[in-house]
């Protein structure tokens, strides 16, 4: 009868140091650090949202054709990183000191398919004019690198928040802010994208404006950014409000030792 309470007096034993180490670990982060911790990722959530809704979108620039006389439908196309849109607009609904047809949000026949060279390798064709399929599949990619480190940044923070690691903030900091950069770094390249397509055959006069999935990839990059620095602030310590008091710890703690 000695050995299985033994037995059970030592699981019991150890059950609680792991509580009371895992208590430690929890208590690692202050209410006041985690909440300011919690308001950085919810900024940091703001701008991944962003840039998702960015990425899936073809919105991202629109290409519209003059109006012609005598002619009750016009066409516009629209598209971004995946795929792209041809759309037939009746001319009634454009505004009439628009001189071209547009935007491409007006109701209207819409025909959207992907890009192939993702698949095939072709270069896509629009309104007679040729992508140059490098600059896309490079902000496609780049898209695709951004997303993958504000995953592992939000790895980063929520080990920190559930094990009390602060340790992890300065990680997930330079993973979002690289993020923001590289939303950034895929906006470029689309527009030089955009510019190749409009000088590919100077023949067809078209007009294009960017639109509001550009509009996201902006913001998002901006705020990941912000959102990284916030987090580069979290990680610092935090110094004694008056510069003696910390030269007078450090003496004091080289005395002790």
């Amino acid at each position: 009868m000695m050995w299985p309470n033994f037995f059970v007096q030592d699981e019991e034993q150890r059950m609680g140091m792991r509580t009371r180490a895992g208590g430690k670990r929890r208590k690692a982060l202050t209410d006041e650090q985690e909440g300011k911790i919690k308001l950085a990722f919810f900024v940091a959530i703001v701008g991944m949202t962003l840039t998702v809704l960015a990425v899936g979108t073809e919105f991202w620039v629109e290409l519209n054709t003059f109006k012609q006389n005598h002619t009750a439908i016009c066409e516009a196309a629209h598209y971004g990183l995946w795929k792209f849109c041809y759309k037939k607009l009746w001319v009634e609904d454009v505004e009439e000191e628009r001189a071209t047809c547009g935007p491409a949000e007006l109701p209207g026949e819409a025909n959207c398919s992907y890009f192939k060279f993702f698949t095939t390798g072709e270069n896509a064709h629009i309104f007679q004019k040729t992508t140059k399929k490098e600059l896309n599949i490079t902000a496609a990619v780049v898209s695709l690198l951004s997303i993958t480190l504000m995953a592992m940044g939000s790895l980063c923070i929520t080990m920190a928040l559930s094990k009390g690691i602060e340790f992890l903030l300065k990680p997930a900091s330079i993973f979002f802010i690289i993020s923001g950069i590289m939303v950034l770094i895929c906006l470029e390249v689309f527009r030089h994208s955009v510019r190749w397509l409009i000088t590919s055959d100077e023949t067809v006069p078209l007009e294009y404006e960017y639109s509001w999935s550009v509009a996201c990839a902006v913001a998002a990059g901006s705020i990941l950014i912000f959102g990284g620095g916030c987090f580069i602030l979290l990680s610092i310590p935090s110094l004694p409000k008056k510069p003696w008091e910390y030269c007078i710890k450090g003496r004091s703690s080289s005395t002790t030792s």
